[in-house]
């Protein structure tokens, strides 16, 4: 029996709130050594989880959803997008995400 393999994010409740409804199926993280060791094999690949599991807040009892995962790959450094009020320049991971399970 092989285990899932789960990518833990925690976010705020304006983005949980996006990914939840649908809305939001890109979530970013900005290309630095924390988030390019989590998510990045040592050739600069995105790594595979079955699924992501959002949590929103550091709460015990907060509320947490599980989103199907489609990949990770790295932006066009310049590319810059503003969807949702986020701003993007330069290199940054995106996550993928599918249908929330």
């Amino acid at each position: 029996m092989t285990e899932n393999k789960t990518l833990h994010l925690t976010l705020k409740k304006k983005w949980f709130d996006l990914i939840a409804s649908g809305q939001k199926t890109v979530e970013y993280r900005d290309c630095k050594p924390y988030w390019e060791k989590r998510l990045l094999t040592d050739c600069g690949d995105g790594r595979h989880f079955d699924r992501v599991r959002f949590r929103n807040g550091y709460r015990a009892d907060a509320p947490t959803i599980d989103v199907e995962f489609k990949g990770i790959y790295i932006t066009d450094p310049d590319r810059c997008a503003t969807r949702h009020g986020e701003v993007l320049t330069g290199e940054t991971i995106a996550i993928e995400l599918g249908d929330v399970m």
